[in-house]
Order: C-alpha cells, then sequence, then structure tokens
C-alpha cells in the first residue's frame, strides 16, 4: 500500500508539473472554433505542450498503479494536489510569486492528504458487471456532445466552468475506468469496454479542459475540474465499487478529504493574473 500512495503522489508531481506546461502552452496556441479538435494539433507543435503531455503519459501510468490497490477517494484526492505542485512550480516556470495564503493551503493540501493516507484501506481491481464498463463508454460520449453543445452556445465565463466540469468528469470516468479493469492482459484490454471509455474519456476530457484554460480564467477552470474529478469518481467508488477507509478511520478520512479538496480550491486562484 505504502508503494500504492508513492505512485499516488508521484501522479499528482507530474500532473501538476504537466498542466503547468500545458497552460503555457495552450494561452500561446492560435484561437479557434471553440470545442474544435484541431487545437489539440495545434498545441502538439509546441515543446511546452509535448513536454506536460510526457509527463502526462507518466502520471497517468503512476496513476494506475495506484488504483490498483488504494480507493477512489484517496487516489482522487491525491491526484487533486497536482495544483498545490503547479502553485509551486509557476514560480520558477511562469514567474507566477505566492502569497502566504497560498503556501497555507499548499500546507493544509498536505495535512490532508497525511490525514488520507493514514486512513486508506487496501482495494483491489473492482470486479463489476461488464454493464457498468458499457455505461463508462456511453457516458464518454454524452461527455463528448455535452461539451461541444456548451462551447457552441454558452457565454464565456458559463462555458469556462460548464467545460471545467465535463473535463473533470472525464478524467474521473478514466480513473473509474482504470478501477474496474480487473486484467491488463493485451486480449482482455481490447475486449473490454472500459479500456475504449478510458482512452475517449482521456482525449474528450483533454480536449475540453485545453479549450477552457485558452479561454476562460484559470480559476473557474481548475476550481470546476478538480470538483468534478474527485467528487464524482470517490461518490461512484464508496457506492458501486465497495471502496472503504480502514476500519474505525472513516472520521480521519473525511476529514482529510475536506481539507485537501477545500485547500486544492483554495489554490486554483495561484494561476490568476494579478491575483491578490
Amino acid at each position: 500500500m505504502i508503494l500504492a500512495l508513492l505512485g499516488a503522489f508521484a501522479a499528482a508531481v507530474c500532473f501538476g508539473l504537466g498542466s503547468v506546461l500545458q497552460a503555457l502552452a495552450a494561452r500561446r496556441a492560435p484561437a479557434g472554433a471553440a470545442g474544435d479538435p484541431r487545437l489539440l494539433v495545434r498545441l502538439a507543435r509546441q515543446v511546452p505542450f509535448l513536454a506536460g503531455l510526457g509527463l502526462d503519459v507518466l502520471g497517468f501510468a503512476a496513476e494506475l498503479a495506484a488504483l490498483r490497490s488504494l480507493p477512489l477517494f484517496v487516489v482522487q484526492a491525491v491526484i487533486s494536489a497536482q495544483l498545490a505542485v503547479a502553485a509551486v512550480a509557476a514560480g520558477p516556470l511562469l514567474g507566477v510569486r505566492l502569497a502566504r495564503r497560498e503556501w497555507t493551503a499548499i500546507a493544509v493540501v498536505c495535512l490532508g492528504l497525511c490525514l488520507l493516507g493514514l486512513s486508506a484501506g487496501h482495494e483491489g481491481p473492482a470486479h463489476t458487471g461488464t454493464a457498468l464498463h458499457w455505461w463508462l463508454l456511453a457516458a464518454v460520449a454524452a461527455l463528448a456532445v455535452a461539451g461541444l453543445i456548451a462551447a457552441r452556445t454558452l457565454p464565456g465565463p458559463a462555458m469556462t466552468v460548464t467545460l471545467g466540469l465535463i473535463a473533470g468528469l472525464g478524467f474521473g470516468i478514466v480513473a473509474i475506468a482504470a478501477r474496474v479493469l480487473t486484467s491488463l492482459d493485451i486480449p482482455a484490454l481490447i475486449r473490454d469496454p472500459a479500456t475504449y471509455a478510458l482512452a475517449a474519456g482521456g482525449l474528450v476530457a483533454f480536449l475540453y479542459y485545453a479549450t477552457a484554460l485558452q479561454r476562460g480564467t484559470v480559476t473557474s477552470t481548475v476550481a470546476a475540474l478538480v470538483v468534478a474529478q474527485t467528487a464524482a469518481p470517490a461518490a461512484i467508488g464508496i457506492w458501486l465499487l465497495g471502496d472503504h477507509s480502514r476500519p474505525g478511520y472513516a472520521p480521519v478520512a473525511i476529514t482529510g478529504f475536506v481539507l485537501a479538496l477545500a485547500a486544492t480550491l483554495t489554490l486554483a486562484r495561484f494561476g490568476e493574473p494579478g491575483h491578490d
């Protein structure tokens, strides 16, 4: 379990550093139609984006390893701490200076994660019916359509929040799909709808996250994404997959989860120009 926790922390570090590089690339890329998949092609021409993508791949591998042994609510809360990593990395990479409030929030995130680590129970791959795997794939399709509609019809602030939520739900589906994959053998992965939900969910989430970063504020985008990718998978893990804390440690797990999530949302302002 210690190795799984270290994997989750490693994923948060990779995702945090990657998000700073991707935000930099998204702001530099020429704007096109909202929700246009060609945005990913334009981003792929930039070195910061490719470097961030490489970190994302490493982070996902570490996250996948963590999800084989830890409850979703623990892994997703640790992953949400990527914003604390990004806040620290933004100093040397983007020239962002953190105020005392941000440093306090980073300390609270660390405290919350320590409580989560202390309370984490051991889990294995969730053995569920095939129907759930197909529902995950259907949910990705629904998110893709909803994101396209939001990008084309909603005004700026509402679009940013909505796309952030959709991206967060997409990343949440990636985590759930990884949790329900019971076999990593190639033939089994090819036959499993959850494999395609995982891949498509990541692509949809990444597209709408990049669109929201390019067209809206970092604060609203990241806050919406963190809430969706943390709370939704945690609830599904407890409700459908049997995730639990160590016996007698439920209050510690709840406290750690709330502290980590609340402090992470406070840190969502770190990327906003001119914030106090």
